[in-house]
């Protein structure tokens, strides 16, 4: 894929880079906003090299412009990891993904080992819940069902999950966790949001930003690489979401004042795009955007730094484009990739537990 194919169909190969291993954050810098945090000026005419600032997360409400609303995603991360043990001995594991829609109480999840376990089979977990193993489902997954709510016994016995490329589980499970967590759901924590403090979080309002919240509850696809040789080809499962009234009318009056929308995270701005493009303030999303795609209400992005050959690197790609005029998604690619590469030389720190950027 070049600049000069601007209607070539777009190739997973083409949204690949060279990551180092020692650039992946195996633990997360304290205090929450001494990340880093690079900015990202989009160039409008579509072409020339990014505009690229460095800076700490601290900083955001300087850099951020008065009349701004900042968009985070509450949900809360569970413990979805769950040990078991199988009728007849033998250990399993599960990781809780998602309540089935209409599935009268069931939650999709992954297990292990999943070929050995029958449908019908039952699962001891350490606390002495039992859990029902049924169907297999066309993602790989099982169905399960618990003898009681499975949020009360994963908070009583589950482990929380970390990216599988975090080698390193010295870190407190509250530290993959957002300081303003409410509604469990997420199998991952919605990451860009890991860098506020609750004392950043106060000094907005004097810089005039102000924040309001949605909930997208984030399965463990942000994480599955792309399928196939094409864009097109992946597919990404459906995650459930909220956009709450008092955020509706916070979006309404930010753009009635000049304001601008600014995305904390790529789940953010899956919500707010869903609503935008399908009118549902709550549902089930499976928005999969790729470049270009026509942003109706994200108007800067709060981000970490993404996955080879991702979603995420794609929605991301997306966004650079939508402000660069009539750059073909290629060259949006080049922007993004060339920030990512500045980011390396200077040492920025990758992934969930990583630094971040504001792409205006």
């Amino acid at each position: 894929m070049t600049p000069e194919q601007p209607d070539a169909r777009l190739r997973v190969d083409d949204f690949d880079y060279h990551l180092p291993a020692d650039a992946i954050a195996q633990t997360p810098i304290e205090p929450r906003d001494a990340a880093r945090l690079l900015v990202l000026d989009r160039p409008g005419s579509g072409a020339g090299a990014p505009a690229v600032a460095h800076h700490r997360f601290a900083e955001l409400g300087a850099l951020l412009r008065a009349g701004d609303l900042l968009v985070v995603n509450d949900s809360r991360v569970i413990p979805a990891r769950l040990h078991a043990t199988r009728d007849g001995g033998g250990e399993a594991e599960l990781l809780m993904l998602r309540p089935i829609e209409d599935g009268d109480g069931r939650w999709e999840a992954l297990l292990r080992p999943s070929r050995r376990v029958a449908v019908g089979a039952v699962l001891t977990l350490a606390s002495g819940d039992r859990v029902e193993v049924g169907d297999r489902l066309a993602a790989g997954t099982r169905a399960v069902r618990f003898d009681r709510d499975p949020l009360t016994v994963m908070a009583a016995t589950g482990e929380t999950p970390l990216p599988p490329y975090i080698n390193d589980h010295s870190t407190p499970a509250g530290r993959y966790q957002t300081v303003y967590a409410d509604p469990p759901g997420s199998a991952a924590a919605p990451t860009a949001g890991l860098h506020f403090t609750p004392s950043l979080l106060a000094s907005l309002p004097a810089a005039e930003v102000r924040v309001a919240s949605l909930t997208l509850h984030v399965g463990l696809d942000t994480f599955r690489p792309l399928a196939g040789e094409f864009v097109d080809e992946h597919r990404i499962h459906r995650e459930w979401y909220e956009l709450p009234a008092a955020t509706i009318a916070a979006l309404a009056e930010t753009r009635a004042n000049g304001g601008r929308v600014v995305a904390v995270g790529t789940t953010s701005v899956r919500v707010l795009e869903t609503v935008a493009h399908n009118g549902r303030v709550r549902g089930w999303t499976d928005l999969y955007l790729t470049p270009p795609f026509p942003f109706a209400t994200v108007d800067a992005l709060i981000t970490n730094f993404h996955l080879p050959r991702s979603s995420l690197l794609l929605l991301v790609t997306a966004f650079v484009q939508a402000g660069m005029g009539a750059a073909s998604a290629f060259q949006a690619r080049d922007i993004l990739l060339a920030a990512y590469r500045a980011a390396l030389d200077e040492g920025y720190r990758f992934f969930s537990f990583g630094d971040a950027m504001l792409i205006v």
